[in-house]
């Protein structure tokens, strides 16, 4: 089966209450996100500064995902950045991403 790639907004969704087409997604491909990813998510839930990842949930929200961050199932790949950099890079120079 071929992995989709999950940015640090699509893991929130996931750890939480993922949308229908976040669930569909997933029922054709498996999970994955980057250290790059996990980390932005992860300081978004520890410091909350008013962005859009986590800025306007309350501390409780956001000390529950945190936990749910740190128990992270196995069956989400951490992918390497530098497996997929160069790919990332054609996409951004065809799509607005």
């Amino acid at each position: 089966m071929s992995r989709a790639i999950l940015d640090d907004h699509l893991l929130r969704d996931l750890a939480g209450d993922a949308p229908g087409g976040l669930v569909d997604l997933l029922a054709a491909y498996e999970p994955a996100t980057t250290n790059l990813y996990l980390y932005r998510l992860a300081r978004s839930v520890a410091s909350a500064r008013g962005g859009a990842l986590t800025g306007g949930w309350s501390a409780e929200h956001r000390r529950s995902l945190g936990a749910k961050l740190l128990t992270l199932p196995d069956d989400i790949e951490i992918v390497p950045l530098k497996t997929i950099t160069f790919r990332m890079a054609e996409i951004a120079a065809s799509h607005r991403v």
